[in-house]
């Protein structure tokens, strides 16, 4: 599981619309907001469900309300590897 923060400029404010959780074929990923100070941001919350050996890519794509960029692209990239033998479980 990973996490990313995405803070708003001053110059370019936006605000997330949408929904907050959604599953896709091999991720989660979370949003939710938070304040700190009098400043709005956003905390990305990225988990893999792929269970099996191999790679995969998925886009999260988050809808804004801003007029510049109305939507933002994340993309995600996971590789599942064979545990080495005695490894830990």
């Amino acid at each position: 599981m990973r996490t990313v923060k995405i803070i708003p400029e001053e110059k370019y404010p936006f605000k997330m619309v949408g929904d907050r959780t959604v599953h896709k074929k091999y991720i989660r990923y979370e949003l939710e907001e938070a304040k700190r100070s009098d400043k709005t941001e956003y905390v990305l919350t990225v988990a893999n469900l792929k269970k099996e050996k191999g790679r995969y890519f998925e886009t999260i794509r988050l809808k804004t309300d801003s007029k510049i960029r109305p939507d933002i692209r994340i993309r995600v990239y996971g590789n599942i590897l064979n545990r080495p033998a005695g490894g830990k479980k």
